[in-house]
C-alpha cells in the first residue's frame, strides 16, 4: 500500500475583518465564530506571531457575564480543591437575574473577595437550581432490548451479550431540555432544543435500529442551523459530518422528507464555513490559487466555562493584546473539538503558544469536502440538478486544493504525526501508512506525550471510526485487512475496560489493551455516546466469529 500522508499547513492571514451579523450561540459556553475576509499569500511552515488578528467580538449575555463573576467568587471561597469552573456557568436561575445580582452584591466579602463558605452555599441554594436540572430523562420511543436484525454478523454469544449491554446504554443517555428551558430560556445558558437527543452524539444508533432517535438528533441540528446559521462547538470529528448523518439515515430508511428538510440547513452551514474569516485563499508553489477553510472564533476573552483557568494561563503573557489573542486561540481550539493538543502549539511545552487560527487543517477540509459530496448526492435525490452540479464542482476544487496543499509525497509522513493526518481515508480518497500511531488498542491521536487529552497515548472513538470506515471501503485488500485489525484492537480494549469498570469511556489508552485514557482539563467521562456507537458500528461491519475469543489476550 502506498505510504504517504496528509498534514496540516500553517497560514498567515492578511485580510480585513468587517463585523459579522451572526448571532452568539450559547451551548453551555459562549464560543462563537466570525464572518470576515481572510487571504493567504502563500503557505508557510510554521504559525507566525506577527500580524495578530483583531477580528470583531460578539458581546456575551448579561447572564453569562454574571455567572463568570459567581465562578470567580466560588474559586476565592472554595479555593482549588475539587474546583470545577464549568459548574457555575451551567447554573440555572430560580428568579430574575436582577434580583440575584442584588443578592450577590450584598454578600459580605473579605479583602480577597471570598465569602464565608456557609454564606456562599446558602446563596447558591436559594437562587440557583442544581447543575443538570435543565436536562431531563427522555424515554427513547424506538428502543427495544434486542432489535430485529441486530448485528447479524456477531456469532459469538459472549460478544453478542456484551453488545446488547452496550445497546441498552442508549436508554441511559437519552435526554431532552426541561420545560423551564423552553418556557424561560433567559434563566438558562442551555439552548432550547425541540427534540430529545443522546449525549453525546449519535454514532451507532443506526446499528441499533433507532432511526427515530437518530432523526430527532438531526432535527435538533437543523434547528440550531436555522436559528443561528451554524452549530457551535460541534465542528469536530464526531459531528462535523452532519450531512453524512442525514445521508446514512436516508440510505437506511428512504426518508425523502428528511432530506428535503435538511438540505437548506446544510447549504446554510456550508456557506458559514466557506465565507468570511473561515474562508482562506492560498497560493501553492506553482502560483495556483486555492480556497480552503479554517477555524476562527469570534471571542477574545476567557472561555466562560473555564474562565478562572484561562486567566491563570494568560497571566504569563506581557500585555492585554497578547492575552486577547491567546483567548481567541483558546476559543478557536474549542471550535475544533481538539481541546487540547500539542498539534496547535508553536512550542509544545508552552500552552500559551496555541496558534490554530494560523493553521490550515486537513481534517476540517476533508469534513467540508464530504459535506459537499453529500449535498450533491442529496440534491440529486430531490431533483435539484443545479445544486448537485455546483457542489460536485466545489468538491472537485477542494479535492485539488487538498492534494496540492496537504499531500506530502516525499516524507510519507509529516514530522509531527497526528491521527487527523489520515482523515482523508474516511472518504476513500487516499491511501496511507500510520507511522507509529497504531498501538495495541487502536490509533493514537498523536506521538507526543504532553498530558493533553488530544495527544499520546489517548485514542478517540470518532477518529478510529473514520479511519477504519475509509480503509474498509478501499479496493486494496491490505487496507481492508488493516481496517479489521484496528477495529478488533479497539473492540477488545473497549470490552475489557467495560468488564473492569462497568462503563464505557470517552477515550482510551492505546498503549495497553483495556486501559482508559486521561489528561486534559476535566475528569474523564463515562457514558458514553460515541464510544458505544463506534463499538456497535464496528461489530455491525466486521462481526465476530463464534470461535474467536474476545479480550486482551
Amino acid at each position: 500500500m502506498r505510504m504517504a500522508s496528509f498534514h496540516s499547513r500553517s497560514s498567515n492571514s492578511n485580510g480585513n475583518h468587517p463585523a459579522s451579523s451572526f448571532s452568539l450561540l450559547l451551548l453551555f459556553l459562549l464560543l462563537a465564530s466570525v464572518s470576515a475576509s481572510g487571504t493567504v499569500a502563500k503557505a508557510i511552515s510554521q504559525p507566525t506571531t506577527c500580524n495578530f488578528d483583531r477580528g470583531p467580538v460578539v458581546p456575551t449575555t448579561p447572564l453569562v457575564t454574571f455567572l463568570e463573576r459567581v465562578q470567580e467568587t466560588a474559586l476565592a471561597t472554595f479555593e482549588q480543591k475539587d474546583f470545577d469552573p464549568k459548574l457555575y456557568v451551567d447554573l440555572s436561575l430560580k428568579s430574575n437575574l436582577s434580583t440575584i445580582v442584588t443578592a450577590f452584591h450584598k454578600l459580605p466579602r473579605n479583602a480577597t473577595g471570598s465569602v464565608l463558605v456557609p454564606d456562599f452555599k446558602e446563596f447558591l441554594h436559594e437562587y440557583f437550581d442544581g447543575v443538570g436540572d435543565d436536562l431531563v430523562y427522555a424515554e427513547p420511543p424506538d428502543f427495544v432490548p434486542e432489535p430485529d436484525g441486530f448485528l447479524p454478523k456477531v456469532k459469538n454469544p459472549q460478544v453478542r451479550a456484551w453488545a446488547l449491554e452496550v445497546h441498552a446504554l442508549w436508554k441511559n443517555l437519552s435526554r431532552r431540555v426541561s420545560g423551564s428551558v423552553l418556557n424561560r430560556p433567559e434563566f438558562h445558558t442551555l439552548l432550547p432544543l425541540p427534540r430529545p437527543f443522546v449525549i453525546p452524539g449519535s454514532r451507532g444508533l443506526l446499528a441499533s435500529k433507532m432511526y427515530m432517535t437518530a432523526k430527532a438528533i438531526v432535527t435538533n441540528l437543523i434547528s440550531l442551523i436555522d436559528t443561528y446559521g451554524y452549530v457551535l462547538n460541534c465542528a469536530r470529528a464526531y459531528c462535523t459530518n452532519r450531512s453524512a448523518m442525514v445521508y446514512d439515515i436516508y440510505n437506511r430508511t428512504g426518508d425523502l422528507d428528511l432530506v428535503k428538510k435538511a438540505l437548506p440547513a446544510l447549504l446554510k452551514e456550508h456557506q458559514f464555513w466557506n465565507s468570511g474569516i473561515h474562508k482562506v485563499n492560498i497560493q501553492e508553489d506553482h502560483c495556483r490559487n486555492h480556497t480552503l477553510s479554517r477555524y476562527y472564533a469570534m471571542w477574545n476573552k476567557p472561555r466562560p466555562e473555564s474562565s478562572t483557568i484561562d486567566k491563570v494561563h494568560a497571566s504569563k503573557l506581557l500585555n492585554a493584546y497578547e492575552k486577547e489573542q491567546f483567548y481567541r486561540e483558546l476559543a478557536s481550539t474549542a471550535e475544533s473539538g481538539w481541546g487540547f493538543s500539542t498539534r496547535w502549539m508553536r512550542n509544545t511545552s508552552d500552552f500559551t503558544t496555541l496558534a490554530i487560527t494560523s493553521i490550515l487543517l486537513v481534517d476540517l477540509n476533508i469534513f467540508i469536502l464530504k459535506m459537499e459530496l453529500d449535498i450533491a448526492s442529496m440534491a440529486q435525490i430531490v431533483g435539484d440538478n443545479r445544486i448537485a452540479e455546483s457542489f460536485l464542482k466545489a468538491a472537485q476544487a477542494r479535492k485539488q486544493a487538498i492534494n496540492s496543499i496537504f499531500w506530502n509525497e516525499e516524507k510519507g509522513q509529516c514530522n509531527n504525526a497526528f491521527a487527523s493526518n489520515f482523515v482523508p481515508i474516511w472518504i476513500d480518497l487516499f491511501n496511507s501508512g500510520f507511522s507509529g500511531l497504531l498501538g495495541a488498542a487502536g490509533i493514537a491521536t498523536s506521538l507526543t506525550r504532553s498530558g493533553e487529552q488530544w495527544d499520546f497515548p489517548n485514542g478517540w472513538a470518532p477518529l478510529q471510526h473514520m479511519i477504519v470506515e475509509g480503509l474498509a471501503k478501499s479496493r486494496s485488500q491490505e487496507a481492508k485487512s488493516m481496517a479489521q485489525d484496528i477495529a478488533m484492537r479497539w473492540i477488545n480494549s473497549n470490552y475489557v475496560a467495560y468488564k473492569e469498570t462497568g462503563a464505557t469511556h470517552e477515550k482510551y489508552d492505546v498503549e495497553k489493551c483495556g486501559d482508559i485514557g486521561g489528561g486534559g482539563e476535566y475528569i474523564p467521562q463515562t457514558g458514553f455516546g460515541w464510544s458505544n456507537g463506534v463499538v456497535l458500528a464496528f461489530l455491525e461491519e466486521f462481526g465476530w466469529p463464534e470461535d474467536l475469543k474476545i479480550g486482551c489476550n
